[in-house]
């Protein structure tokens, strides 16, 4: 590389300035600033000099440690321009930390090579990198790189901000609930309570009561006044899980809530008025239903005002990847196991399973293998006995399978390296090797 010339960097009046000091004066001070980021010294034989102590809190590495030594012995090249690159260290405590290198030869006065000067920086714009990744694709909650999944957020986005009343459709483990929480956290009512009720887990006397409450002496047991969702949820949202499922007779007891904003206890004698955020959800077509007899229409009118359809985990496979690791993470943080990597047969067999149970069922699988496996890899052995039963047999052989994981992990990653190794569990080193092995 060209050193730089103090012509192209120094004003006249910069010079003259410059002149009253000795080099080494200079030189010394500067140094002096290197305790504020990782500035470090080597001479022409790349053996370290001096090492500032922002690049001893960076590494976990002494002065006493590094200097005489050769210039970072171990370090992986990440990415690299013509002097900056961005490199793994291999920290004192045995982690590997990330940070941006940037070099500037020196010469001697003779114009010989004589060594050069090196500012190490923890990789922050990485971090903000990952940082806008994951918040890109984290919506309160709710995890997904699908556009389709986009779609959803920008309507949930919307609707949040009126107040009416949502239908969310999508099938059992698909988030639902999660949706309506997001609505609700969205909404001007976020400091308000948000309740939910599955109406296919209650009998209709019973969850007649746990909607709209009862009065003392309603009915054998009644012993004292009991509150209902609805008035317990008063300037907030209530989540009606399974609507399709609730019977006939509280239809209408509901449809008068969404009408007349109030409602009377069972056993009671007065109306209550109330405030409430509906957010419905099922997994049935509510068209159907009525269709069968089995759901009032004008109920449905009422409830689908904005309706969200929440697309199955086999329709958007790109985020079973991204949902396989955070729940990995979320295990991982306990300390009782920590899954670095899946060997490529299981991804495989993760990536190509239907999931009829979708995201449930996938976070159950992530902890089936943490309670049936031992060490860093998750090996197919570790998943549940239907993904052995329905394993599709390969005639290619092992390394193709591999390369072609490669080549699905690069698709879903939309050719990015970083995410597409991390979809694989392999590190960005492993990765561009296999790579380049497999020629994908």
């Amino acid at each position: 590389m060209t050193p730089l010339k103090q012509d192209d960097l120094f004003s006249d009046k910069f010079t003259s300035w410059l002149a009253q000091f000795d080099s080494a004066t200079i030189f010394s001070s500067m140094l002096a600033l290197g305790d504020c980021a990782g500035l470090y010294v080597v001479d022409k034989e790349q053996q370290l000099l001096y090492w500032s102590r922002g690049a001893e809190r960076l590494s976990g590495l002494t002065f006493d440690d590094v200097v005489g030594n050769a210039c970072l012995q171990e370090y992986a090249i990440i990415e690299s321009t013509e002097n900056k690159q961005f490199i793994k260290l291999s920290h004192a405590e045995g982690d590997k930390v990330e940070v941006k290198r940037i070099t500037q030869v020196l010469h001697d006065r003779a114009g010989i090579f004589a060594g050069g000067i090196g500012l190490l920086f923890a990789r922050s714009d990485q971090a903000l990198a990952k940082n806008s990744s994951e918040s890109r694709q984290s919506f309160h909650g709710i995890l997904s790189r699908s556009p389709a999944m986009q779609a959803v957020f920008q309507i949930i986005q919307n609707a949040a901000e009126t107040e009416a009343t949502v239908l969310v459709r999508g099938e059992s483990g698909s988030g639902k609930e999660l949706v309506a929480r997001a609505i609700h956290n969205l909404s001007a009512r976020h400091h308000a309570p948000f309740l939910a009720i599955n109406c296919a887990a209650l009998s209709s006397s019973l969850l007649d009561s746990e909607l709209f409450g009862h009065v003392r002496g309603a009915f054998t047991g009644a012993i004292k006044d009991h509150s209902g969702l609805f008035q317990r949820a008063q300037g907030g949202t209530l989540f009606l899980d399974e609507i399709a499922e609730l019977p006939l007779e509280l239809q209408a007891k509901l449809l008068r809530v969404i009408q007349e904003r109030n409602y009377i206890p069972v056993g009671g004698d007065r109306s209550v008025d109330v405030d409430v955020r509906l957010v419905a959800a099922t997994h049935r077509s509510l068209r159907e239903e009525v269709k069968n007899g089995r759901f009032r229409e004008d109920l449905m009118y009422r409830l689908r005002v904005v309706p969200i359809f929440i697309p199955p985990l086999r329709e958007r496979r790109e985020d079973i990847s991204l949902l396989l690791w955070h729940f990995i993470q979320q295990h991982n943080a306990a300390n009782f196991r920590k899954i670095e990597k899946i060997d490529p047969q299981a991804m495989r067999l993760l990536l190509d399973y239907f999931w009829p149970g979708n995201i449930r069922e996938l976070q159950n699988v992530i902890e089936y293998a943490f309670a049936v496996g031992r060490g860093t890899v998750l090996r197919l052995a570790e998943l549940p006995p239907e993904f052995r039963e329905v394993q599709v047999k390969s005639s290619l052989p092992p390394a193709t399978d591999e390369a072609a994981l490669i080549r699905q992990a690069l698709a879903q990653s939309n050719g990015v390296i970083t995410m597409a190794a991390e979809l694989l569990g392999m590190s960005r080193a492993t990765f561009w090797r296999k790579r380049k092995f497999y020629q994908v």
